[in-house]
């Protein structure tokens, strides 16, 4: 949730948006949100972000399809409706293992979309208001928390006055 009261600073480039990321940090200064146009490798160790849980959650969904998925073909093929098909046994893994494969991506994929809409806390009556419409396109932005806007604005200045910035508001 972002606060009402922020300092941002615009960069058109992420090199000094990390440099500055790095300083403001190392100066105890409170980053509320980092803003930019695509992924920004270094960004999460910078910012101490955890690595996400979702693949384990899709490696246990994934297992649990192919479980299913090979224990129903088995329970299909030997107990409720056995044929011969093609001179097969009626228990033969090669024949299941496609079937058993696609379940598991299916359960997988759908576990993990499902998990990033979760932890993301989107749904369809999300509206987005950016903070400037160029962070979508060309513009890299740091939001800095506030309690004293004008001590605050002057301090991160001085951090940053070696640091190419575009402008700070």
């Amino acid at each position: 949730m972002r606060s009402s009261s922020y300092i941002s600073i615009y960069f058109d480039d992420e090199v000094p948006m990390l440099q500055a990321v790095k300083k403001l940090l190392d100066s105890k200064e409170k980053i509320t949100d980092v803003l930019s146009p695509f992924p920004v490798h270094g960004l999460d160790e910078a910012l101490s972000i955890k690595r996400s849980r979702i693949p384990i959650g899709g490696f246990i969904f994934g297992a649990l399809g192919a479980i299913l998925a090979f224990g129903f073909q088995a329970w299909v093929f030997t107990v409720s409706y056995p044929l011969i098909i093609g001179g097969k046994p009626f228990f033969s893994i090669p024949t299941f293992i496609p079937i058993t494969f696609e379940m598991t991506v299916l359960f997988a994929g759908l576990s993990m979309v499902a998990a990033f809409l979760i932890k993301s806390r989107l749904k369809p009556d999300i509206s987005f208001k950016p903070v400037d419409e160029r962070i979508t396109d060309d513009r890299f932005v740091i939001l800095v928390d506030t309690a004293d806007k004008e001590s605050t604005l002057n301090r991160v200045k001085s951090l940053l006055s070696g640091i190419h910035t575009l402008e700070i508001r």
